[in-house]
């Protein structure tokens, strides 16, 4: 499937299709990747040339994945969650028939540990290509198949049979009376036959409206698209809304910076300088950022690696897929003559608008602009590679899968919240300290200037929705408005409610079990202003405490890395001299 991911998205976009089980991928490795037009391809391939299989998600539904399994480059499967109902998706290749007996007897051996670490109550969908022909009618086997196969069985096709005898499992193709032309799934030559199928669970069969397979696609050579209409019946619940936020990132464009100066200003009744309390002032700033920069709609952005997705290459695979549906009705040399030379014209003109495409990021490379795009995409690339982006159920603290939104909140409220105020055992006792009675000077403004330098661009927000790039833009109206508000903070010993309130992130240590909150570190997102605070008093006390010169990390060049470092070097000397080492790393909490 090399080259084909666009021309395979395309197509289930336009035939409507969520979730699509895909074999031959020749794709290598166990990763994720976005192949445009809002899908995402799930694939596991070793270093051969043979099999490898994969699973393609519409974009909406890759946030109901909850777990991946690559069991082999023959099987692979997904755990998705919709309101409550778990739905295992299973991609497989069976061997071929001239494949060795072991072979195909490991292949079944892989299938039936999938579906025996299934839990009863899951829905199961298999899709694959099991090389097998089950054979028109079903005399002996009405409990796991309809009448409508194609030609005879083979011993390939036994073996699909007696598998769904074994799980329990309905072969959905034979259950759809349609016209033989879609019901066979592969067309070489002379040669049609059946060796594609979807099973479900016999009890899950009910949900199935209608399966037949897509003729006229020219994705792949010799296979046909089988499909069907599944409907889950789950318990609606109230969706949250997906946030929009304010566009802060165009600040950094002289042009927009000076726009938001002029409508604050006018928005402030012509005055130069902010009012005095942080509520009206805030208020304010969050009003006219959105006035000014806009909000996001929330939809996910183009997708960087299709950028040469462009029209002719559009047209050209449009008239391949019209010309291969010509060839399909009629087999004449002429039809395949005109196919094969289309076959070779994409392949061109995909090739043409690839490099087109690269060419022109390459050529940014050397601009601001085109730094952040190189940034973006690998960015994007990381993210697409990654199974689960989002986790939607989590275990609770006896291995219960909570399903529900709020279940969910409250484990994590739970479990942070014991994380955070874990109490250890330690000997209170500080002898020798001498307590320093001063006047505490008023903050100057220079302090604020030389914080606000510090604080870096780019950061997500906290609660208040003001970054730090707003007192950027505002230069010395703001930190004169900063100073002033740093000083009555100080004075009266309160901050304001909105400092108070952060926003605990969960982030995935890519490692353990994905629903376990134990796997996770938690990032706070605290207000940008508050932050600089902290940056003002920070540089004051460092001013007045002494620190050990054996001291690392939130010290400036001497982080944790350093000493670990310095570590290294002094175990690799003293190896050589064949010395005795006695060093202590400690890590306070």
């Amino acid at each position: 499937m090399t080259g084909k991911g666009r021309e395979l998205a395309d197509m289930m976009e336009r035939r409507k299709v969520d979730i699509l089980c895909v074999q031959e991928t020749r794709w290598k490795g166990s990763k994720a990747r976005s192949i445009g037009a809002g899908f995402k391809l799930f694939y596991y391939g070793v270093d051969s040339k043979r099999n490898r299989v994969g699973v393609v998600l519409k974009e909406e539904f890759v946030r109901n994945v909850l777990e991946v399994k690559r069991v082999s480059d023959r099987v692979m499967s997904l755990k998705l969650e919709f309101e409550g109902v778990m739905l295992n998706v299973v991609s497989g290749y069976a061997p071929q028939v001239g494949c060795e007996l072991e072979e195909k007897e490991r292949f079944w051996s892989e299938l039936d540990e999938v579906m025996e670490s299934i839990p009863t109550g899951e829905r199961v969908v298999i899709g694959a290509d099991f090389n097998g022909h089950v054979g028109e009618g079903n005399t002996g086997d009405e409990e796991v198949m309809g009448k409508f196969g194609v030609k005879e069985r083979n011993l390939e096709g036994q073996m699909v049979v007696d598998f769904a005898k074994r799980m329990d499992m309905g072969v959905v193709n034979t259950y759809f009376q349609k016209r033989e032309e879609h019901r066979v799934t592969y067309k070489s030559g002379g040669r049609s036959t059946q060796v594609d199928y979807i099973l479900c669970r016999r009890g899950n069969l009910k949900e199935i409206s209608d399966c037949k397979v897509v003729v006229g696609e020219s994705v792949a050579r010799q296979h046909r698209m089988v499909v069907c209409r599944m409907t889950l019946m789950v318990c609606k619940t109230k969706r949250s809304k997906i946030e929009k936020k304010t566009k802060w990132w165009k600040l950094n464009k002289e042009e927009c910076c000076e726009e938001f100066r002029q409508k604050l200003r006018q928005a402030l009744g012509g005055q130069v300088v902010l009012p005095d309390d942080w509520e009206t002032t805030a208020e304010v700033i969050r009003e006219t950022g959105r006035k000014v920069l806009g909000v996001s709609s929330g939809r996910r952005k183009e997708d960087k690696e299709t950028w040469w997705w462009n029209e002719e290459v559009q047209d050209i695979i449009q008239r391949k897929r019209l010309a291969k549906k010509k060839w399909d009705m009629d087999r004449t040399e002429e039809n395949r003559q005109e196919y094969k030379e289309l076959q070779r014209r994409v392949k061109r003109e995909v090739s043409k608008a690839k490099q087109k495409a690269y060419d022109e990021l390459y050529t940014r490379l050397d601009t601001r602009e085109g730094e952040k795009d190189l940034y973006r995409l690998a960015r994007q690339r990381d993210r697409d590679g990654k199974d689960v982006q989002q986790v939607r159920v989590i275990k609770d603290r006896d291995g219960r899968v909570l399903t529900s939104e709020e279940s969910v909140q409250r484990r994590w409220k739970e479990y942070f919240e014991e994380l955070m105020n874990e109490e250890n055992e330690r000997e209170k006792r500080v002898e020798g300290v001498n307590s320093v009675e001063q006047k505490v000077d008023k903050i100057r403004k220079d302090e604020v200037r030389k914080a606000l330098k510090r604080m870096k661009s780019g950061k997500a927000v906290g609660p208040d929705d003001i970054p730090v790039e707003v007192w950027k833009c505002l230069g010395e109206a703001a930190v004169e408005f900063l100073a002033n508000l740093f000083n009555r903070v100080l004075e009266s010993e309160r901050m304001p409610e909105e400092w108070r309130r952060s926003v605990l992130v969960p982030i995935f240590k890519n490692k353990g079990d994905v629903q376990s909150c134990s796997n996770y570190r938690g990032i706070k997102l605290m207000s940008h202003t508050m932050k600089l605070w902290e940056r003002v008093v920070e540089a004051r006390l460092r001013k007045v405490v002494e620190i050990c010169e054996q001291q690392y990390g939130f010290m400036l060049r001497k982080s944790t890395t350093d000493a670990i470092f310095a570590l290294r070097i002094l175990m690799e000397k003293y190896r050589d001299g064949q010395k005795e080492l006695h060093c202590v790393f400690v890590d306070l909490e």
